[in-house]
């Protein structure tokens, strides 16, 4: 019997957090950090790879906060997580001079595609870049999910909506305010376009008639960032522990980890926590 492997919903603003907490520590006595992140790399099902190893390599456990990378910077802002691991890297560099964080680093990238239904009605396959395409749907009326949700993703889509020149609006433009999985299941019950990240996507199982059919290019480049919260500002987190996850992901042992996840004989994510634009 096959699977269903139909992704879900978070649910709430940053109620879930999985493994059994609630936004902040762990009411567990074991040690514990608190990481907020995105949907993405939740759903993808990337936290499923590298948690166990992580705890078996330093007995710390990894409860997630998975909400959208403004949300989570948000989150990480308050003082609600002990480390935040997001997808906006001149966000995240921002977040750091703001005085909010003391130190962000590449981790990982993949990319971003666009996804439609495989008849194209808008023939954005056609298309010689990504702002491009996003234009001939807007042409087209053609519908389009958008997970309106001040995302990573999102900004990033908004990006190219402004690089396209157009303001989307109309019945034709859906923002659903959801993740990624949520976005992508409307997107096929619709038979409508969608912006999403490739890791994602390829766990996604409910395609139903959506293919990608725009990739490559510029702008669709998926950078992710570790970010150590600053001690000054929050003294109160677990800043040992997020420091040592946070050394974690960049290690050989981490980095292994990214790359050895693979769904369906793809792999989602590929690190480069050794690239030259690492350090910030």
């Amino acid at each position: 019997m096959k699977r269903d492997r139909r992704l879900s919903p978070i649910s709430g603003f940053a109620a879930v957090v999985l493994g059994g907490v609630v936004l902040g520590h762990s009411v567990a006595a074991q040690e514990a950090v608190t990481v907020a992140s995105t949907t993405s790399t939740e759903q993808s099902g990337l936290f499923n790879e590298l948690r166990p190893r992580f705890e078996e390599a330093t007995g710390i456990e990894v409860h997630v906060v998975a909400v959208g990378t403004g949300q989570a910077m948000e989150i990480a802002r308050r003082g609600d997580a002990d480390h935040l691991f997001v997808h906006d890297r001149d966000a995240e560099v921002e977040f750091v001079e703001d005085g909010y964080g003391q130190e962000r680093q590449d981790v990982m990238y993949n990319d971003f595609v666009l996804v439609g239904p495989a008849g194209d009605p808008a023939r954005i396959a056609q298309a010689d870049s990504a702002p491009e395409a996003l234009e001939r749907i807007a042409q087209a009326g053609a519908p389009f999910a958008s997970r309106g949700d001040d995302s990573g993703t999102h900004r990033s889509e908004r990006r190219l909506w402004d690089k396209a020149g157009i303001d989307p609006e109309g019945a034709w433009y859906r923002e659903l305010g959801s993740g990624m999985g949520p976005t992508l299941n409307t997107a096929a019950e619709m038979n409508a376009y969608v912006y999403t990240d490739r890791g994602t996507w390829i766990q996604f199982d409910n395609r139903q008639n959506l293919e990608i059919l725009l990739e490559g290019g510029d702008g669709l480049f998926n950078q992710y960032g570790s970010v150590l919260i600053s001690e000054e500002r929050h003294p109160h987190l677990r800043h040992d522990l997020a420091r040592q996850w946070h050394e974690w992901l960049l290690s050989e042992q981490g980095q292994e980890a990214i790359a050895d996840y693979e769904v369906q004989g793809q792999q989602l994510f590929f690190p480069n926590a050794d690239s030259d634009a690492s350090h910030q």
